[in-house]
């Protein structure tokens, strides 16, 4: 126990919803910060050590094809005589798939005669809660105890079965060692295994009831897109999960290791980025969350009448106080945030555009308009015309926009602004909603069109008078409005956010797209989430310096959206480079360091995978085509105006509604849309 929050930068992570793996590249799992394996937010296995011979093996490498799947090599050099060189290997072959975990371990001679040895794998079986895990808490062990052939251990609604064919095995000092006696044929091998299931009866969520699409298929003059795609497809793949009450209905958990749930603003995101890739996924999360929307006004819970969840657990989480935040205590299910709900609205649309079936669509229109009612009627607490949060319990979010820790909004010189808080993006997201929630129930003959198109407009107007401000490199919008309605002066990624909601007239939309490309803001592989000059920008700070790869992919569909290409193309190159120092897993966030700073470091305790971060390929690749869904039945339609950073490439198995197609982009940028 050391009270701190676990690095993982440089660790392995095998994922398939609700298991997840983390172990050293080496394979073992050693028994710290946040190595173990897991179901849902429980850790069941916090130590597998191998031994052959009694020495570990030495670690040459590992391969991974798949998110699911890894094989770690190693040498043994305490068996055989002939030379120097190794003639031994061992492989672990490390699975996970829906409740459970395979090993098979190989051991390889090339040694011209038999030789014979003992294989053993000392395992923990330790029943932490997530929470504890993240807060360096303690451990919470678990004898496991032999029952049928099996190793049995439970804590509560969860267990785990532990399974080791032709094994011996005993218990000492609470940890089962498993131990077979192998013989390796001269130029030959021997396989053993071990595997667990785990069980959480009680998880609101489990795997996903619907398989993923057929994978894309990404060629591409520069190759780093296609392995940055396979990497972020495979990953994705492995975060899908449904409700155990709905299983047809599929959505994307936050991230592993720490946000391995639903997150109504995480995964609303990250299926409005993978429209044109998975469409269904957006139907299945915005009914997952239209099931669990707010029907009562509960301060303890942030739950208002309409309003769209924050995030799910199996039960209350618990972090201790931070430098940023005082203690958390959150809910199983829990509201605390002012932008989810105007984000199911809008993903509602975006579906429909995407072709999602009327039926399907006609389905929501009740929790629409419950949405709409949460943003007239309790948004906006004290009726100034914009939508703010302030945590009234002391013990949720202090801030509840997507830089949710603590210290993200500040002023210029750095201090903290006080609340309530009025974020300039989530403005912006409810002027979006208000017009695509104003296209929906137009099409569908449902009343209130009028009503919000002149919110939207009043909205525009009142932003514009409030939110901006100016320093030497001239004016842009506020991060937010403090407590007392004064235009909080940090320069911030937020502002980008505002591009494409259409808040902006084309001449603020010119001027935010400036300001966030300026070496302040862009670090050549991503836009800061803080600029440069604020007295509280730190590279590796959170939400104060570091680059969020959503964040940027997400600016870089707003600059395409508003004519900016050629901006919204150096970003996509800037992510592309990233992605490369990241081994084409883009995490959650890093660094804002230069290249002439060294360029991108991992920031050590980001999620990865992380839906958002992994779908951010999708925006990557297409947005700067500016692809632009045409309704049910029909294609989208795509137009560049400047060449795309990564040459010629093609996209095959893209989608809209029920209808497959495909994109190839010419040398010059100029795409062209075709059935497939």
């Amino acid at each position: 126990m050391n009270d701190r929050q676990p690095f993982l930068h440089d660790l392995n992570v095998l994922l398939s919803a609700p298991v997840q793996a983390w172990s050293g590249q080496d394979g073992q799992i050693r028994r710290a910060g946040v190595q173990g394996i897991y179901c849902a937010d429980t850790r069941v296995i916090d130590q597998a050590v191998l031994t052959v011979n009694g020495e570990e093996p030495e670690a040459i490498g590992v391969s991974s094809a798949r998110g699911a799947s890894a094989s770690f090599e190693a040498l043994v050099r305490t068996l055989g005589e002939e030379g120097n060189d190794p003639l031994v290997s061992l492989s672990r072959r490390r699975a996970v798939g829906t409740g459970k975990l395979r090993e098979d371990i190989v051991l390889r001679s090339d040694l011209g005669h038999d030789i014979t040895t003992v294989i053993e794998i000392e395992i923990g079986s330790d029943f932490s809660p997530m929470d504890s895990v993240k807060s360096g808490g303690p451990a919470h062990p678990v004898a496991p105890v032999s029952r049928g052939g099996l190793w049995h251990a439970s804590a509560g609604a969860v267990s785990s079965a532990i399974s080791a064919p032709n094994s011996t095995a005993e218990q000492e000092n609470g940890r089962l060692r498993l131990r077979w006696e192998v013989k390796i044929p001269a130029r030959g091998s021997a396989t053993v295994g071990w595997s667990v299931e785990a069980r959480d009866s009680v998880a609101p969520f489990t795997a996903a009831g619907t398989p993923a699409p057929a994978a894309l298929r990404v060629r591409a003059q520069d190759p780093r897109l296609a392995a940055l795609a396979d990497r972020a497809l495979a990953d994705l793949e492995g975060l899908r999960m449904s409700a155990t009450d709905s299983p047809q209905d599929t959505f994307l958990a936050a991230g592993a290791p720490w946000f391995f749930t639903l997150f109504g603003r995480d995964s609303l995101i990250a299926a409005r980025m993978l429209l044109p890739v998975d469409p269904a996924l957006a139907g299945g999360t915005l009914r997952t969350l239209a099931a669990r929307q707010g029907s009562k006004n509960d301060p303890e819970t942030a739950e208002q009448p309409g309003k769209i969840l924050h995030e799910v657990r199996r039960g209350e989480l618990r972090l201790p106080p931070d430098g940023s935040n005082a203690e958390l205590r959150l809910p199983p299910v829990y509201y605390g945030t002012v932008d989810a709900t105007l984000l199911w609205v809008s993903l509602l649309h975006d579906a429909w555009k995407w072709g999602m079936p009327e039926p399907e669509v006609h389905a929501l229109l009740d929790n629409l308009e419950a949405a709409m009612v949460w943003l007239r009627d309790w948004a906006d607490a004290d009726g100034d015309g914009f939508l703010e949060y302030i945590d009234l319990t002391g013990h949720g979010l202090a801030n509840q926009g997507w830089k949710d820790s603590g210290d993200s909004i500040r002023w210029n010189d750095g201090s903290l602004a006080t609340g309530p808080i009025a974020l300039a993006e989530v403005q912006g997201y409810a002027y979006q909603a208000a017009v695509n929630a104003a296209d929906l129930l137009e099409a569908f003959g449902r009343p209130g069109v009028d009503e919000w198109r002149v919110y939207a407009k009043d909205l525009a107007q009142k932003f514009h008078t409030f939110f901006w401000c100016s320093d030497d490199l001239g004016s842009y919008p506020a991060i937010a409005l403090d407590k007392d309605k004064r235009p909080v002066d940090g320069v911030a990624s937020n502002m980008g956010h505002l591009l494409g909601t259409g808040i902006l007239s084309a001449e603020e939309e010119a001027v935010v797209a400036a300001r966030l490309m300026h070496p302040s803001m862009f670090s050549g592989f991503g836009v800061r989430t803080l600029d440069t000059g604020n007295g509280g920008y730190w590279p590796l700070r959170y939400h104060a310096g570091s680059v969020w790869t959503h964040d940027t992919a997400f600016i870089l569909e707003g600059l395409a959206q508003t004519g900016h290409t050629a901006e919204a193309a150096r970003l996509g190159a800037g992510l592309l480079t990233a992605a490369e120092a990241f081994n084409y897993r883009l995490p959650e966030l890093f660094s804002g360091h230069t290249l002439d700073q060294g360029g991108p470091l991992p920031y050590p305790a980001s999620c990865r995978p992380q839906a958002w971060a992994a779908a951010s390929v999708i925006p990557m690749m297409l947005a700067t085509l500016r692809l632009t869904p045409q309704g049910p039945g029909a294609l989208p339609t795509a137009a560049a105006s400047v060449p795309t950073p990564y040459g010629a490439f093609s996209v095959a198995g893209l989608r809209a509604g029920d209808r497959t197609f495909r994109i190839d982009v010419d040398q010059d940028g100029t795409p062209t849309v075709t059935p497939a």
